[in-house]
């Protein structure tokens, strides 16, 4: 992969930290749920979060 120039780095770490704050907020929201599916929701969205800022991450390496 051809390197990245310093905008492309600057929101390729804008994203990365916006899918980790999604994924600490969507979490705080499963755990406040009381109902089952939603609580489920909030998870897997939580946890699809996390995966996209891992591939992401892999843009750095």
């Amino acid at each position: 992969m051809s390197q990245i120039n310093q905008l492309e780095l600057q929101n390729l770490r804008h994203l990365i930290y916006s899918h980790e704050t999604s994924a600490k907020k969507l979490e705080a929201y499963a755990q406040q749920a009381t109902d089952p599916q939603v609580k489920q929701m909030f998870q897997k969205s939580a946890q699809d979060a996390r995966n996209t800022k891992q591939q992401l991450m892999s843009f750095l390496n």
